[in-house]
């Protein structure tokens, strides 16, 4: 199977999803797909229909049984997210999540409309297009597998897999989850996606339980025992222990704002877990008015041989507000040593 990072997946969606083709997309919980294929509709301006076939009954997929006493008859009256699909009259998704957990027989109540775009006789329209999701079987998610008919109905099945990179780029981009998260997993890269399903009731680190994390820790809860709690919660026992010693570290950190006040005289550690750190909080805090300072302080860095943070302290900045690349201190940046380490700006 066809393994995508996040990334990939969009472009898929977004070049088949217009052209009315079926695609399955099957990944580990946790893993963004639900996420992926609402952003994608978004930028298609397109309304989504959300079906949790894992629930349903093998009516549902047809519509309910409706008697028509004049002519004693009978037939099979739409409701829910089918009656909504038939009045479509603009670009709708229909998104079947957790595809895998349905019963078989809801699987095949599926397959006239995945194949014939019919229910009892009734057609969908043109605009209406399916997207499933599906967890692995091996992910002890309650998955029982496809019928072989189902499957075939889809133009296309892909796997999505995490990616580090852009993980942490959609973090940057959220203000409510904080950026300890966001340098910690630059650390501790294989922590992003450590999937262990058990039968204890403990999360697993996965992109996910991440930013749930991530979002307990912008609270900044005054009672650290609690904090520790909620976070250790979110993501286990083991990766939440380490989190939680990387952000004492990190809030014990020579003040930011120092950093961006007084860029030429600031400490420039030499540690690669306090590097991450301090790269990714300063980013974190620039504004049009000091960027020129964030950007003395990445020459700085550069100077003292952290290139790397360097290039990634304004990279964070550039995917935070994109604007700064018009200033004058980002061109001027563009032709220092840093600028060429960092390809141009590319």
């Amino acid at each position: 199977m066809l393994k995508l990072k996040p990334s990939q997946l969009r472009t898929l969606l977004l070049a088949l999803i217009p052209a009315r083709k079926r695609v399955l997309v099957v990944g580990g919980p946790g893993t963004g797909k639900t996420s992926i294929v609402r952003q994608v509709a978004d930028e298609l301006d397109a309304d989504v229909l959300l079906s949790t076939p894992s629930t349903e009954d093998p009516t549902e997929p047809k519509g309910f049984p409706w008697a028509n006493e004049k002519d004693a008859t009978a037939h099979f009256k739409p409701f829910g997210n089918l009656a909504r699909a038939l009045a479509a009259t603009k670009l709708t998704i229909w998104f079947l999540d957790d595809f895998g957990q349905a019963l078989p027989g809801v699987q095949s109540g599926y397959m006239p409309l995945l194949q014939g775009r019919t229910a009892d006789g009734q057609e969908l329209p043109e605009c209406v297009v399916f997207v499933a999701a599906t967890n692995r079987r091996a992910d002890r998610a309650g998955v029982g597998g496809l019928l072989e008919p189902v499957k075939s109905r889809f133009d296309t099945i892909v796997e999505l897999v995490p990616e580090l990179d852009e993980t942490c780029q959609w973090m940057i981009g959220q203000q409510d989850i904080a950026p300890e998260v966001v340098a910690y997993l630059r650390w501790q890269p294989d922590a992003l996606n450590q999937f262990n399903p058990t039968a204890d009731l403990e999360n697993s680190p996965v992109p996910r339980t991440w930013e749930h994390a991530g979002r307990i820790l912008s609270l900044k809860i005054a009672d650290k025992a609690v904090e520790a709690a909620a976070v250790c919660g979110a993501i286990g026992d083991g990766q939440g222990g380490q989190l939680l010693a990387f952000v004492e570290m990190f809030r014990q950190l020579p003040s930011v704002d120092g950093i961006l006040v007084d860029p030429d005289s600031a400490i420039v550690p030499t540690q690669v877990n306090v590097l991450y750190a301090v790269s990714t909080a300063v980013a974190s805090r620039v504004t049009e008015k000091n960027f020129g300072r964030a950007a003395r302080y990445a020459a700085r860095l550069e100077d003292a041989g952290h290139g790397d943070f360097a290039a990634l302290l304004i990279r964070d900045v550039i995917r935070r507000k994109p604007a700064l690349q018009q200033t004058p201190e980002f061109v001027k940046l563009m032709s220092s040593p840093l600028g060429q380490l960092m390809g141009g700006g590319n």
